[in-house]
């Protein structure tokens, strides 16, 4: 295990948690925060585009599909400081040093608009795509509204950390705007993971999770979220570079070439996520 210079923040009653179920909710943790956090995403969603990060289609352009006009936004530390601030935040940090029990090192942020209407998103593992080895990753989901079963909140299968990564079948187009889906296995359930504007809510690779649409009438569902491997990691997949220590250097790993648990037919869809 590398020297651990973070941590010691979290109670052996949240660690316990974590470890046995695969998740994890700080209240409040950005409470103080989330308003410059908010306020800095819709001023870069009112650019429209940014090369390589995201493009909002007009509405009269949209055909009605109110996520072409949100769409996600990728990578967005790579061309904001704000994102990337957060990303490496000392909050979020010193939280994942304790749950990885070493360092950690962020891989990928994203924001999510989530507006009314919108569609949710299909049951996944992130494993699946990031292929972190050894070990898995860890992601942190910063609630910028409150975050519930009506406007899109996240749902969680706990325990779901145990399981291994699960070949993906292809969701219903019509409820989630992404293509892969994983069943739930017989015993576990989903839960709703309700959330307060600031809440962050860590989860393990490997739990079962997704999104409700959004079926409010004008609530939006926006969260920035990042996804972090430890400093032992030494293989990644290759949509995830570089990645940052704490202290803002970065560091490239090698590309994680293992076709994972579907082979090479999701391949295609996979690097769209």
């Amino acid at each position: 295990m590398s020297n651990k210079v973070l941590g010691g923040v979290l109670s052996e009653q949240q660690l316990h948690q974590f470890h046995e179920e695969g998740y994890l909710i700080v209240r409040g943790l950005f409470a103080q925060e989330v308003e410059q956090i908010k306020e800095e995403f819709m001023r870069l969603h009112a650019l429209g585009t940014i090369p390589g990060c995201f493009h909002a289609v007009p509405a009269e352009e949209a055909g009605g599909d109110i996520l072409k006009q949100y769409p996600r936004m990728m990578h967005p530390h790579k061309i904001n400081d704000t994102a990337f601030e957060y990303m490496l935040h000392p909050k979020v940090m010193h939280i994942l040093a304790d749950l990885f029990g070493g360092d950690p090192l962020a891989a990928q942020s994203m924001f999510y608009f989530k507006p009314p209407g919108a569609k949710g998103q299909a049951l996944h593992q992130d494993q699946f795509y990031l292929k972190v080895e050894p070990g898995t990753c860890i992601a942190a989901w910063t609630a910028v509204d409150p975050a519930d079963e009506e406007n899109g909140g996240l749902m969680v299968v706990p325990r779901s950390n145990k399981l291994a990564v699960e070949c993906p079948h292809q969701a219903d187009p019509q409820v989630s705007f992404t293509k892969e889906e994983v069943e739930v296995p017989e015993g576990y359930e989903v839960v709703p993971a309700v959330m307060e504007a600031g809440d962050v809510l860590f989860f393990n690779g490997s739990v079962i999770h997704g999104s409700y649409p959004n079926r409010s009438a004008d609530r939006f569902r926006r969260a920035f979220i990042c996804h972090y491997s430890d400093v032992d990691t030494t293989r990644i997949g290759k949509y995830y570079k570089p990645l940052y220590r704490y202290d803002g250097t970065d560091v490239t790993l090698e590309d994680n070439e293992d076709a994972g648990p579907c082979g090479t037919e999701f391949e295609a869809v996979s690097a769209a996520h």
